[in-house]
């Protein structure tokens, strides 16, 4: 079989390459793409039905990035041994991928379309989630599929004072800012990151540099659209228009809703039965043999809803609730509500809600993380749950949604730089929150309310971080714009722009960025980062009103931990031959101890919610690692009676010889009647063997001398 392969080259300014492939595998998709960086390759195929279902007003759009173990030489973890479900970290990249393709498709199309992203071959060094925008981009570009492309995506980070666009995965971890940026030739599209506390204008200067970098692949996949004969796109027809129908319906109500839109009904209920009663005024006036279609009549409806929102904002300057285009909702905070978690607090913001618990457990509730390209332990969880009836909706309950893994991460990579370091912080930290009640924001919600639930556990976090949902509302043909703070639902969706930041006092930690509107400048970006700034200490201000401070002890019902370092050489004496001492040392003490090793020596960590049962477990390790000295005092207990003498364990771990010369000043024949096994004998450690580290002890040394006759 012959084939007709492609190959398009990418030279990036610092000089790395990357490489476009089509013609050679996958070529029943409608498009297929192999991208590759270094040993990095990923597989991108795209297929879109020729038709679209009956009734179908949205894009039906599926994005699956997945990373198969054996291009990392790896066999799965797990029963099966085999890749399942996706991973939360392939949801989080294939969302990615999945927002920065959805606002460029054009709006009405409606055809089922599946974009897939598979990473067939691994490099240690190479990050394939900066690759995959641009892999999905390139499997379009060398379609027929309707799509007003090109764009890439790329990461971005500062790393000692540098910009480096997609750093190695070693520069990463070293990184004060991290940001992966989707973008067309024009405009950004999508940002997701963190930061140390950043600055807003280190966050502007990153995204300059992302989409400098982004421009360059777009016209590399500009240019393999010409080389593949792609340039001319399939025809469709997804819609259907009444133009008599919808001429009448805007000239009639649009005026009745924006009347209803300019009374500020602050209840998202009262102005959803405010819209009903205009619809419901048409639907009822129609004679019963009309022939009036009903599903374009609302989707009208829907339309006119949408700008007489937008120019409400536009021209009076104020919003759906009343408030002015920078006023935050009310906001309450509780902590320590709920009496047995560690830590809890619950936070409102106008009609969002969370509550907020958090769980100190030990290492052995760490995450075990089993993935192609990582293996290892995760020590902070954060969970977000979003239950139907926080919109009054009936939904099953069925697990989490890849809207919640999303959610649940943004908020985990905002608290996660506020952290204690893992030096300083013994234990594994699970928060959840649980959304009651919502109306915008609730992952910002979450930010909030999860560092006043660490904050009631005692967590010591270096400083409190609050967050905030930004929106935006344009009109290209006026220029009119208005950049809104603390955005409703209702406002998300009718509104241009999602800026989602968070962060302390002293900068950004993390942000998530969606625009769906061509034309957003640099020059608006900056507005809205500053107006963010302004609402994020407002609410900053508001939640220390609850808690100003970390508690400076924990609940008494929280287990109380210690680390203790080691020498590395000491690791093996505390958990002793088949775990035995370290079994020891739990079973004697109730507390939970476990062991482990680093490069800079060994941590023992201890854990129990009972003082006495703490300080057994601190002084028999530090019984194990102490390091005998010649001359000093033990007290010891008789393990065992030989002819010879007797072995006493003077330090936990720790066995001696006790001679039966060294018993007694007088002259013994035997230890039988003299000791007993389990007998305390306080003994003095007179010499240690250099060779053999054997140590000799003497109880004789510590009686008086007999007086000679």
């Amino acid at each position: 079989m012959s084939f007709n392969v492609i190959t398009k080259k990418i030279i990036m300014p610092d000089g790395k390459e990357i490489t476009i492939e089509t013609g050679k595998l996958a070529k029943q998709a409608d498009g297929s793409v192999v991208v590759r960086s270094g040993n990095m390759m990923l597989l991108a195929t795209v297929v879109s039905s020729p038709t679209a279902k009956e009734g179908t007003d949205f894009l039906p759009l599926s994005v699956d990035y997945q990373e198969k173990f054996a291009s990392a030489g790896k066999i799965p973890g797990g029963f099966l041994r085999r890749e399942s479900r996706l991973s939360d970290y392939e949801i989080l990249v294939s969302r990615l991928v999945d927002r920065a393709l959805r606002p460029t498709f054009p709006s009405d199309y409606h055809a089922d379309t599946q974009v897939m992203i598979t990473m067939i071959s691994a490099d240690s060094e190479i990050t394939p989630d900066a690759f995959a925008g641009l892999a999905a981009a390139a499997c379009l570009a060398v379609s027929d599929i309707p799509f007003n492309g090109p764009i890439s995506e790329v990461r971005v980070a500062k790393i000692n004072g540098e910009f480096i666009v997609n750093p190695l995965s070693s520069q990463i971890a070293n990184a004060e800012l991290e940001l992966l940026v989707a973008a067309n030739v024009n405009d950004i599209l999508m940002v997701e990151g963190e930061g140390n506390e950043i600055s807003e204008t280190d966050m502007l200067a990153a995204l300059k540099i992302a989409h400098d970098a982004i421009r360059i692949q777009c016209a590399a996949l500009i240019e393999l659209t010409a080389e593949t004969g792609k340039t001319e796109k399939r025809v469709y027809n997804h819609e259907t228009h009444d133009e008599e129908l919808k001429k009448f319906l805007w000239d009639t109500y649009f005026t009745k809703f924006y009347d209803a839109v300019k009374l500020a009904n602050p209840s998202k209920n009262g102005r959803k039965e405010s819209f009903k009663a205009i619809e419901e005024e048409y639907f009822t006036s129609l004679p019963e043999d009309n022939t009036v279609n009903k599903t374009l009549a609302k989707w009208y409806f829907h339309d006119i809803e949408k700008e007489a929102a937008r120019q409400l904002v536009l021209n009076e300057r104020y919003r759906l609730d009343g408030r002015k285009l920078d006023e935050i909702r009310q906001i309450t905070c509780e902590v320590d509500y709920l009496p047995s978690p560690h830590g809890s607090a619950v936070f409102t913001r106008g009609e969002t809600q969370s509550l907020t618990t958090v769980t100190l457990g030990t290492k052995l509730d760490e995450q075990i993380v089993d993935q192609a390209m990582t293996s290892g332990y995760n020590r902070f969880m954060l969970h977000y749950n979003f239950p139907g009836f926080s919109t009054g909706e009936v939904r099953p309950n069925r697990g989490p949604g890849r809207r919640e893994i999303g959610h649940g991460n943004l908020a985990m990579r905002a608290i996660k730089k506020v952290l204690p370091a893992d030096v300083d912080n013994p234990y594994t930290i699970r928060v959840v929150s649980d959304i009651l009640e919502s109306n915008g924001s609730s992952s910002m919600a979450t930010v909030c309310a999860g560092t006043l639930a660490l904050m009631d556990a005692g967590v010591k976090i270096k400083a409190p971080v609050s967050g905030i949902a930004m929106g935006l509302i344009s009109d290209p043909k006026t220029g009119k714009y208005a950049v809104l703070s603390d955005i409703l639902g209702d406002e998300d969706h009718l509104g241009d722009m999602d800026f989602k930041v968070t962060g302390t006092e002293n900068g950004i930690t993390a942000c998530q960025m969606d625009i769906k509107v061509d034309g957003l400048s640099y020059e608006v970006l900056a507005e809205a980062l500053d107006q963010a700034k302004r609402g994020r200490l407002h609410i900053l201000g508001k939640m220390k009103e609850a808690i100003e401070t970390t508690r400076a002890e924990m609940k008494p019902h929280t287990p109380r931990a210690m680390v203790i370092k080691i020498l590395k050489d000491q690791i093996g004496s505390v958990i002793g031959p088949g775990g035995k001492i370290v079994q020891d040392i739990q079973k004697q003490s109730g507390a939970t101890v476990t062991i482990e090793e680093k490069p800079d020596g060994g941590y023992v960590s201890i854990f129990s919610a009972n003082k006495e049962s703490m300080d057994k477990a601190v002084a028999m390790v530090k019984g194990i690692v102490m390091i005998p000295e010649e001359g000093e005092v033990y007290d010891g207990i008789v393990k065992s009676i030989m002819p010879f003498g007797a072995f006493v364990e003077f330090l936990p771990g720790k066995d001696g010889l006790l001679h039966i010369s060294e018993i007694k000043w007088e002259r013994l024949e035997t230890v039988e009647g003299v000791l007993q096994i389990g007998e305390q004998v306080k003994v003095k450690l007179i010499e240690v063997d250099k060779k053999t580290g054997k140590f000799r002890l003497s109880r004789k040394a510590l009686l008086p001398k007999p007086e000679k006759n």
